[in-house]
């Protein structure tokens, strides 16, 4: 009979479980995105730091050594002119993550502000859902030749050669793909209204700067952390894409689109030219992706309460 009280007590006063410990433990059940976050940390440290190890000039030209296989001094080989493969991946893992991560911040910023000013304002609803669907509409890789086209010049001119490309190819990546963020960010701020807690908040009078600042945005990082995750895999694959169409980067800046494009006439006689860079940025999208994965079912209540 004494027991059952002090049994009562002590679950009583166990501390309240953080909410970030059970998004953990849900995150780390999941050994996909375990994984994915392994080896993603593995390439950030490999690209970042790798240089200060291995401590070659990507763009330093040696003829004698050109066309070479894998070997104790190139252990990814030599290209055409005897810049070493594996200095080039990692000059070229630093861009490709850069404009990455700067893209899918870029298209954080402007799928949340869009999606959280449609969902909270209704008379600005129906136009930026509108503006939405246009771009959604529009076809990706033709809107992405003809900006490139248009304002490569310029950019050059005002950032230098390879900083007037960056900018212009993060740019580009950024305002064309920030519509699903906008969406999903919108969805939930309509369903947030009609909260308790916000309606209390707004019968208290608590301005909308306020309103959206501390009750709207901290309920909605959710459906934004994994935007941001598959937003670095899409960015990734984007830039690839015009590197290989040769309207990224210049050769003698590498990025892993790029190495996968200038190795392309060379397929037949080095064919690990094109699997490593392919490989590259296959493993990397995909250890985002399953990221995104685990991140998803970690932050779905519905989940994380089984």
């Amino acid at each position: 009979m004494t027991d059952a009280p002090m049994i009562e007590t002590m679950e009583i006063a166990r501390p309240p479980r953080n909410q970030w410990l059970d998004v953990w433990d849900q995150f780390r059940s999941h050994r996909g995105a375990l994984l994915g976050a392994a080896f993603f940390a593995f390439i950030l440290a490999a690209v970042f730091l790798g240089p200060l190890i291995w401590q070659i000039d990507p763009t330093y030209i040696d003829i004698r050594a050109r066309n070479q296989g894998p070997s104790l001094a190139h252990p990814f080989g030599t290209d055409q002119l005897g810049r070493d493969t594996l200095a080039r991946m990692l000059a070229g893992g630093q861009v490709s993550l850069a404009v990455g991560l700067t893209a899918m911040g870029l298209s954080l910023v402007l799928g949340t502000l869009i999606g959280v000013l449609a969902g909270y304002f209704r008379r600005l609803d129906g136009a930026l859902m509108r503006l939405t669907d246009l771009f959604l509409a529009l076809p990706l890789l033709p809107l992405l030749l003809v900006i490139i086209m248009l304002f490569r010049d310029a950019l050059r001119s005002a950032f230098g050669p390879e900083g007037g490309i960056f900018v212009l190819i993060v740019f580009v990546i950024g305002i064309t793909s920030w519509m699903q963020t906008a969406r999903i960010v919108r969805g939930d701020v309509l369903a947030l209204k009609e909260q308790e807690f916000v309606l209390a908040a707004r019968s208290i009078g608590t301005p909308s700067r306020r309103m959206i600042t501390r009750h709207i945005l901290p309920n909605v990082l959710s459906p934004i952390m994994v935007s941001a995750t598959l937003g670095i895999a899409n960015a990734i694959i984007t830039e690839s894409a015009l590197s290989f169409l040769g309207l990224g980067f210049p050769s003698d800046f590498p990025t892993w689109g790029r190495l996968l494009f200038d190795s392309t006439d060379y397929l037949q006689q080095y064919p690990e030219r094109v699997i490593w860079p392919g490989l590259a940025i296959s493993l990397t999208v995909l250890s985002v992706n399953y990221m995104g994965d685990g991140l998803r079912d970690a932050l779905d209540p519905r989940i994380r309460g089984r």
